[in-house]
């Protein structure tokens, strides 16, 4: 997989509520689950995202059913996801420091 830079937030809750397939908006309340209420998305943010998202290949359209267009995550998606987590969380092992140092 080509080198990635970092995603928005946007983008890494997306891709992680596609962690069990759906459609738009099941993915917009997955999310505000997933964030414990602190994003709340948008259907202009999610379907610009998920246009992009399908094409790098990191999510198919699996199927529609009238209007709801349902997706899933795919092989190179969950990487991308995989590699984020695991930016953030070394970030946070980084930041550990502010809470060893007085502010």
């Amino acid at each position: 997989m080509a080198e990635q830079g970092p995603m928005t937030e946007a983008m890494y809750y997306i891709l992680l509520s596609l962690l069990r397939p759906g459609h738009g908006y099941g993915m917009m309340q997955r999310i505000k689950e997933l964030s414990h209420g602190r994003l709340i998305m948008g259907p202009g943010t999610l379907y610009g995202v998920l246009s992009r998202m399908n094409k790098e290949g990191w999510i198919v359209l699996t199927g529609e059913d009238g209007r709801r267009k349902n997706y899933a995550i795919t092989e190179t998606g969950k990487n991308a996801l995989l590699t984020e987590y695991r930016r953030l969380k070394c970030m946070m092992a980084d930041g550990k420091i502010l809470e060893e140092e007085s502010l």
